[in-house]
């Protein structure tokens, strides 16, 4: 029997045992064919409730339990997803479109390496000694939340889930997961299969797949206080407000629009195919995608030609079926909104110099030049694999093409001069600064988020994120004896 084995988990939801979901069935597709892959239970709010009422009451135990204990489990969910990542990734490559080497990419190098820090952050001391006037010991410590809820999206769906499970289960939390219904089995159900077998006591990890009125139940609930969204910046607004009628912290991780800046002093070939990697990885679904390719007028002919010449390469096609380089986008919602940003753009004034339309879920990775400031492939977040070029005459301009935008999630530097790049990352306000390299970088020991309307700041990767993420503090004080009042 395989690791996710369909004949266990189909048509049903995860409360710590598989079950039917009340909203019944669905079917999950696979958007290079549009074959139906399985059949996914679904959600309502009535199992939301029962899923966090659920948590808390399991919580309490987990939390009471030794830190090495939930170490063991997060070291454990670590090994499986190496030990099963052919299978996960055949999952990823056909639910979400992943080629391969992104789905690799996201089980060992991510998923694996998130749950071993977790691991860590179990061990990590958890308060401090506080000096105190009065005659008694103060401390602060922290203390786990209790319920915390996840709301992860389709377009990374093992990366931008386990960064917020693994974490909360090491610091004692529950979890209720609400994995995005397109990539509900990459997304959810693997979760479910490997903290079952990794020894996680019933009930701490719920997962619950549907659509907006169960990631809204979840927000809403009173059990469930802190809330780790990432999504559309839409999205996030609602959340953030709904969230603060309840006076629950959010954990928001939102859309991007990206700027890579290329100065004069450059390879061009070299930092052609880092934009090409920024712009056209994953078809171009990554929230720190490089969006905006902001090029030094003295090269920025030459940088679109070449970027031109590199997108034309690249190999379009089913990744379950084929090597390729660029898989199909996740659906034709997803693929008219590229195309609209493209086709907008030229009415602008933007010329194409490659790609520009599609075959199916298909889209060919696309080049602009020319592209007006207010053109959609300029002002908006594009979530396809589209990279507008867009030249600068000084690095004062370059500085406020960059900054201009609601956005603030991951900025690119690339110049010979270090000391240089630095200094221009000083000016631009971004959750991520990468000197040398395009936008697109994660790793499971690094602060991430984002600023402005890419989020509410670092939220997770690291010790002391993930603490700040998933605990309270709280003081606390301690005399040897009673105290004398004049009550």
């Amino acid at each position: 029997m395989s690791f996710v084995d369909v004949g266990t988990w189909q048509g049903k939801v995860f409360n710590g045992e598989w079950v039917a979901g009340s909203g019944g069935t669905y079917d999950a597709v696979e958007p290079a064919t549009g074959k139906t892959l399985a059949q996914v239970g679904t959600a309502t709010e009535e199992d939301v409730d029962a899923a966090a009422r659920r948590a808390a009451e399991a919580q309490r135990e987990w939390a009471a339990l030794s830190y090495d204990r939930r170490a063991a489990v997060l070291r454990r969910a670590g090994q499986l997803f190496v030990e099963h990542e052919d299978e996960i990734n055949e999952w990823l490559v056909r639910e979400s479109g992943a080629t391969r080497p992104f789905a690799g990419f996201q089980t060992r190098a991510v998923a694996a390496e998130e749950c071993w820090e977790a691991a860590g952050l179990a061990a990590q001391p958890y308060g401090q000694l506080l000096r105190s006037s009065q005659p008694r010991m103060s401390m602060a410590r922290r203390r786990p939340v209790g319920v915390v809820g996840v709301i992860a999206p389709f377009n990374a769906p093992i990366i931008l889930a386990v960064r917020a499970i693994a974490p909360a289960l090491a610091l004692g939390n529950a979890v209720v997961l609400k994995p995005d219904p397109r990539t509900a089995i990459s997304g959810g159900v693997v979760f479910a299969r490997i903290f079952e077998e990794a020894g996680l006591p019933a009930g701490l990890l719920q997962v619950l797949p549907g659509g907006g009125e169960v990631g809204a139940s979840l927000v809403d609930h009173p059990q469930v206080p802190v809330i780790a969204f990432t999504g559309s910046t839409r999205a996030g607004r609602t959340i953030a407000r709904a969230a603060a009628d309840r006076l629950k912290r959010v954990h928001l991780e939102l859309g991007g629009n990206s700027a890579m800046l290329v100065l004069d002093d450059v390879d061009v070939e070299r930092a052609v195919s880092v934009g090409a990697f920024g712009s056209f990885n994953h078809t171009g679904q990554i929230c720190m995608a490089t969006s905006r390719h902001l090029v030094d007028a003295r090269i920025a002919e030459d940088y679109a030609q070449a970027l031109a010449e590199h997108a034309d390469r690249l190999t379009v096609g089913d990744p379950h079926r084929e090597d390729v380089a660029v898989g199909p986008i996740i659906d034709e919602g997803q693929r008219d909104n590229v195309h609209r940003v493209v086709t907008g753009s030229v009415s602008a004034g933007a010329r194409v110099r490659a790609g520009g339309d599609y075959d199916g879920l298909f889209y060919r990775p696309t080049v602009l030049s020319d592209v007006p400031l207010d053109a959609p492939a300029y002002a908006e977040e594009i979530f396809g694999p589209v990279a507008p070029v867009v030249p600068f005459h000084d690095l004062d301009e370059a500085v406020r093409l960059a900054s201009g935008t609601e956005y603030g999630l991951s900025l690119g530097v690339l110049t010979r001069d270090v000391a240089k790049g630095l200094e221009l990352a000083d000016r631009i306000p971004s959750g991520l600064v990468h000197i040398n390299d395009q936008t697109v970088n994660d790793e499971a020991v690094a602060p991430f988020g984002g600023v402005g309307d890419s989020g509410n700041g670092a939220r997770h990767g690291g010790a002391e994120a993930n603490l700040e993420a998933f605990t309270e503090t709280q003081w606390v004080t301690v005399r040897g004896e009673l105290p004398a009042y004049p009550f």
